[in-house]
């Protein structure tokens, strides 16, 4: 299509989660809340572990790694949201929505591919326990690391990348509280054949590879645990797994719903509700997750603590 013959857009209006006037204050306490437990939360995991040397560790190195990808994710998306709440127009400047959009892949792909990392070190954890330092070396997760975020620098490049060369000259209102894909193709006069096709493809990667890297490992971990003979240390056992299968449930149940159907504006309302999950509530949960359920950093919290008293 000519571009020529349309006015291109230079800004959006983010429609935000409802069009209900009273419910806008009572939605920004609540998300507001919801960012504050976020921040302190993973920035406090953060620095929990950096602060105890008992917990430097593969599997805190992870979660350490996790609590910085969800404080990103959240911050990339929530203060925009928030300003939805209390201004009568939430707009942002195509640049700005460009920007949001890029982050926001980067974050939700590296948070996926980081959930299997932190299941294949449950999986040496339990069932080669003997090999663990060997295997999981700080060599070995270093890299480990440093290929979750490669994986979403390239995918979100390339998203990003063909959301670029897009002509938007229809309304520029999304349907939405970010720039999120779908809601940003429906705006297209260009054909959005390729950039459908690279969601479906890419999402599929990036969601179903880790999900089955995670099924996998707790099918042999599963496996090994049934092989424990005391009930104490079955216990042990799944109570080291049961955390992180909690938040993988809730992020890739919500993610799954959002991108691996075909985008469509009857399901562009529901995908709203399904993005507060992995967007708002799994970064927030997630180190309240780890650290209600955790001995070791509850310990580390209070030994932190009395030191502080003491001191």
């Amino acid at each position: 299509m000519d571009p020529g013959n349309h006015s291109t857009v230079t800004e959006f209006i983010l429609a935000g989660l409802t069009d209900h006037a009273e419910l806008q204050l009572p939605l920004f306490l609540l998300f507001l809340g919801i960012y504050v437990v976020t921040v302190v939360g993973n920035l406090g995991m953060i620095t929990l572990i950096s602060l105890s040397s008992h917990l430097h560790t593969p599997m805190y190195y992870f979660l350490s790694n996790l609590s910085f990808i969800d404080f990103c994710h959240s911050s990339v998306i929530t203060p925009k949201m928030l300003l939805n709440f209390v201004t009568e127009k939430n707009i942002i400047s195509y640049p700005d929505c460009m920007a949001q959009l890029y982050f926001f892949i980067v974050f939700i792909i590296a948070e996926s591919h980081m959930l299997a990392a932190m299941a294949y070190d449950r999986y040496v954890a339990i069932c080669n326990p003997l090999l663990y330092n060997v295997i999981m070396s700080y060599y070995i997760c270093f890299w480990l690391t440093v290929g979750v975020y490669i994986l979403g620098i390239i995918g979100s490049t390339i998203h990003t990348g063909f959301m670029l060369r897009l002509f938007f000259c229809k309304t520029n209102v999304v349907n939405h509280y970010f720039c999120d894909l779908f809601p940003l193709l429906e705006l297209s006069c260009s054909s959005i054949y390729i950039n459908e096709l690279l969601v479906i493809v890419l999402s599929a990667f990036n969601i179903l590879t880790p999900a089955s890297v995670i099924l996998a490992s707790y099918i042999f971990i599963l496996s090994s645990i049934l092989q424990i003979r005391s009930t104490e240390g079955r216990s042990k056992a799944f109570s080291t797994c049961s955390s992180h299968i909690s938040g993988v449930a809730v992020f890739y149940g919500s993610t799954a719903f959002m991108y691996l159907q075909p985008s469509s504006v009857s399901s562009m309302d529901q995908g709203k509700v399904s993005s507060v999950f992995y967007t708002i509530i799994v970064p927030m949960l997630n180190p309240l997750i780890y650290s209600l359920r955790n001995k070791d950093v509850k310990f580390a919290l209070k030994k932190i603590l009395d030191g502080r008293i003491c001191s």
